[in-house]
């Protein structure tokens, strides 16, 4: 994987989680179309093309859009809670994305360092913890910590304000198209990580 890195200096690096640190999103897919199916929604409708348009938009906000684009009335926090519950029993299948990893690894003590991520606190600390990077990180935003999820820029000003590191000086690790977005509404730059499948 060639990560293309913007030009300048920057203070800090904020990483996405899922896609970006972590090749968790097929892992995801299958979460998100069990939940679903729980709930007497035809997983198969839940494509993989929505999956990754979705991507970075926290939990419930996905429900209630799938509601509105299949007028169906799908219960946001069961299903949340259902896709947690399913993606935590098959957490050990997780694997790092390497090329990012490394670059948090070798930036370790040299550049301020955090995660934003619209994925549930517990995944995304256990996911970290699983392929023991979460102590590189000084902070951890998800969607409990902001009023609006990607592709606001919420939880990367967030992020920035916690390590006393302006914006503009930030630079963030993304592989979802609302988490570009919400990087670009920051005033931040972006290193875009491509899908790990399609290497």
């Amino acid at each position: 994987m060639t990560l293309f890195f913007p030009p300048g200096e920057f203070d800090a690096f904020i990483f996405d989680c899922d896609g970006t640190l972590i090749d968790s999103m097929p892992l995801h897919l299958q979460a998100w179309r069990a939940a679903l199916g729980q709930h007497g929604f035809p997983p198969e409708q839940f494509t993989e093309e929505m999956h990754h348009a979705f991507a970075g938009m926290p939990s419930a906000a996905i429900v209630e859009a799938l509601n509105g684009q299949f007028g169906t009335a799908l219960p946001p926090l069961a299903v949340e809670a259902a896709k947690l519950e399913w993606y935590l029993a098959h957490h050990h299948e997780i694997k790092p994305v390497q090329a990012v990893v490394d670059v948090a690894r070798a930036q370790a003590g040299r550049k301020r360092m955090a995660v934003a991520s619209g994925s549930e606190a517990e995944i995304v600390r256990q996911g970290l913890a699983a392929i023991g990077i979460l102590e590189l990180f000084e902070t951890v935003i998800t969607p409990v910590d902001v009023r609006r999820g990607k592709p606001a820029p919420d939880m990367f000003l967030l992020a920035a304000l916690r390590m006393g590191v302006e914006p503009a000086r930030c630079l963030v690790f993304e592989d979802g198209v609302l988490g570009v977005q919400a990087a670009a509404a920051a005033g931040m730059a972006c290193v875009f990580v491509p899908t790990p499948a399609a290497e």
